[in-house]
């Protein structure tokens, strides 16, 4: 993204987001899902990272979320309450990791400390030999809010300290607690301040929600009630999770401590060598697998360096702490931007609009499109391309775009409008909407005779080949319902075919063993027989070499598909719009049941295969297409735009400006001409 387009950007998520965080910290309403708005905040950081000359005082970045309310008396904490970085992804923690270890005695973490993040009403509570005295809400780290009566009635936070003889702590007593923690020179503190989130647990919410978003508005709503009588009156419960009075040797002795003196934790933290970064991710995992059935709801999992004298030596960037990060599962809904806006003409003839997305992981996999399902839900989304959108799985397998981000929205975008793009993606054709339907169908065309079509297609000679599946054959096993999609072909039984009229036991035996000896063809006879507009043999033939797998194909991006040579704009809309239609999708999930999958292309190695090349500028020894195919032909693969992935940028005379530039900020090396006429081998 170039500068001036990234400010712009930049400027409009610092917005939306500042709106987000005051609605949700200071009047405690929800706009947006928390999942969402963390993929903008993590979007702004990676934008301001790009370009740290961008970077403002008041980004959402650099502050801790929430605000003081002037309704409670303001308290200044002792000590900050801060908030954590997010990562993403494992990559994220060992970057994480391997900074802190440039920065630490001996260069090595010796112990991790895990928690699960409670998703609640951050809190301080603060006590004097023992007896509960204040409690103050997070705010803005630096000053919160005075809200001790409110506190006071939440049942599972002890007004007195409990010590191992059960009574109130005191000077002496706190000692008997955990004896080993304290040196007999060292002065025992009567001072103890515990933090930690307050929440509601998930049946509690489902009684008594109301017009409340979710449980965490709920609680802190709760808590900024002038009458005590009301947070009363709800099921609040307080989870610590630090000990920042007696400040302990390691977080794992303070949830010792926490639990000793009677407050409840997660129970989900727990102590990991620094060298087993294996078992940690394993934990991860295991914790997202099953934090759905936790009382409470959680999005992520804190990682500290457990000693706390080298997590505070570290001290904080900004406004969070070096020493711990706080990893955010998959999230359930993500934003992104639509690129363009595709139409699929499905098995039936329905005509659906595919969103093409910037790929964005959500629960845990990449999306990169999603139907947008007829022209009344364009319409009801307003939903442009250019436009930011957050997207959310249904069910937790299907992308569906669920709210257009308009404050988001660049200038100069068009309405879509559908019977347009009909007319320019599909211009052979005419659609009509019958009346009472949402959905534009091909005009004249019956679902039956679409399929027939498409079956005797994928039958052909320059397809699967089988034999016996001719025009007539075809009409005969549609007419008659055994087949009513291209997967009921290989569940079809001799008995089933030789019961038609057309033919006899010897017949049926001879189709039903074709069909089967074509379960397994090449990948491009498969890419061939799918049917994709534009596609025709030789296309296929280049989409196998190209990506080698049908896998690798289903996932490929825009960029990807224009990288091959004879695919252009309108071939790569409509692979990407095939591969998105919920009914193709659909179709290759039962192919694949049935064991029905095109074999991987095997090559020979080449020298240059996995790498990638841009060649700018001209050439004295060749023109730039003769110099891309002698890199094609050596496994190469040659693609206009600089990433992080190209090898290197092949520069001839007059290169262009904009790719040279980008190749040298990314650190891309260049190669000469003569450089290359040695790479190719001349």
């Amino acid at each position: 993204m170039e500068k001036s387009a990234a400010e712009k950007r930049i400027l409009k998520l610092r917005e939306l987001i500042n709106e987000y965080r005051y609605n949700y910290h200071v009047l405690d309403k929800s706009i947006m899902s928390e999942a969402a708005a963390d993929s903008l905040k993590h979007e702004l950081a990676q934008l301001e990272a790009e370009f740290p000359e961008l970077i403002t005082l008041d980004s959402p970045t650099q502050r801790v979320a929430g605000k003081a309310l002037d309704k409670f008396e303001k308290v200044t904490h002792e000590k900050r309450m801060i908030s954590l970085a997010d990562v993403f992804s494992t990559a994220e923690v060992l970057d994480w990791i391997s900074r802190n270890e440039k920065l630490i005695p001996g260069g090595k973490i010796s112990e991790f400390f895990t928690d699960i993040k409670m998703d609640g009403l951050a809190c301080s509570l603060k006590y004097k030999d023992g007896i509960f005295v204040q409690a103050v809400t997070r705010g803005d780290g630096l000053v919160g809010e005075d809200v001790t009566l409110n506190v006071k009635t939440i049942q599972n936070i002890p007004l007195k300290l409990a010590t191992s003889e059960g009574q109130p702590s005191s000077s002496d007593t706190l000692k008997a607690v955990r004896p080993s923690l304290w040196s007999s020179e060292e002065a025992v503190p009567s001072e103890v301040e515990v933090r930690g989130e307050i929440i509601i647990f998930k049946k509690d919410f489902e009684k008594l929600k109301g017009d409340f978003a979710n449980p965490r508005n709920l609680a802190a709503g709760s808590i900024r009630q002038l009458d005590p009588k009301i947070a009363a009156s709800r099921p609040l419960k307080f989870i610590a999770y630090d000990l920042v009075k007696p400040n302990l040797p390691t977080h794992k002795e303070a949830y010792e401590m926490l639990r000793k003196l009677g407050f409840q934790t997660s129970g989900e933290d727990k102590v990991f060598k620094g060298s087993d970064t294996k078992g940690l991710f394993e934990y991860i995992k295991e914790l997202d697998e099953y934090r759905k059935g936790l009382k409470f709801n959680t999005d992520g999992m804190v990682i500290k360096i457990n000693d706390r004298k080298i997590y505070d030596n570290l001290g904080i960037v900004g406004k969070t702490p070096r020493g711990a990060v706080a990893y955010k599962f998959p999230a359930e809904e993500a934003t992104t931007v639509i690129k363009d806006i595709v139409i699929s003409i499905g098995r039936t003839g329905a005509a659906t609009p595919v969103a093409l997305f910037e790929p964005v992981s959500l629960a845990g996999t990449t999306v990169k499109h999603a139907s947008l399902h007829n022209a009344d839900e364009i319409a009801r989304l307003d939903a442009r391309i250019g436009d930011t959108v957050i997207i959310y799985k249904a069910g937790d397998i299907i992308p569906q775009v669920k709210e257009v981000l308009t404050s988001l929205r660049p200038e100069g975008t068009k309405p879509f409008n559908f019977e347009e793009a009909l007319k320019k993606q599909y211009p052979e054709l005419e659609f009509e909407r019958p009346a009472g339907e949402a959905v534009y169908r091909v005009k004249g065309e019956t679902s039956d005779f679409i399929l027939k079509r498409a079956i005797e297609y994928y039958a052909s000679k320059p397809a699967l080949n089988i034999e016996g599946l001719g025009e007539k054959n075809v009409v005969a096993l549609v007419d008659s319902g055994l087949v009513k999609s291209i997967a009921d072909l290989y569940k079809l039984t001799v008995p089933e075919v030789a019961g038609l009229e057309r033919f006899a036991e010897l017949s049926a035996s001879n189709l039903v063993s074709a069909i089967a000896a074509s379960k397994h063809p090449s990948l491009s006879k498969f890419i061939t027989a799918l049917g994709i507009r534009h596609v025709g043999a030789q296309t296929a033939v280049s989409l196998a070499k190209k990506f080698g797998s049908l896998d690798n194909l289903i996932n490929a991006t825009e960029e990807d598909l224009l990288a091959i040579p004879d695919v252009g704009e309108i071939v790569a809309e409509s692979i990407l719009a095939w591969f998105s239609d919920e009914d193709n999708v659909k179709l290759l999930n039962e192919l694949h049941e049935l064991d029905v999958w095109p074999e991987e292309v095997k090559s020979a190695s080449l020298p240059l295969e996995g790498k990638s090349y841009i060649v700018t500028g001209t050439l004295a020894s060749m023109g730039r297409e003769e110099a891309e195919d002698k890199l094609r032909e050596l496994g190469a693969t040659v693609t206009s735009s600089v990433t992080k992935t190209t090898t290197a940028l092949i520069v001839g005379e007059k290169p262009g400006k904009s790719k040279t530039d980008k190749a040298d900020k990314l650190g891309i090396p260049r190669v000469s001409e003569a450089e290359f006429l040695k790479l190719i081998g001349k």
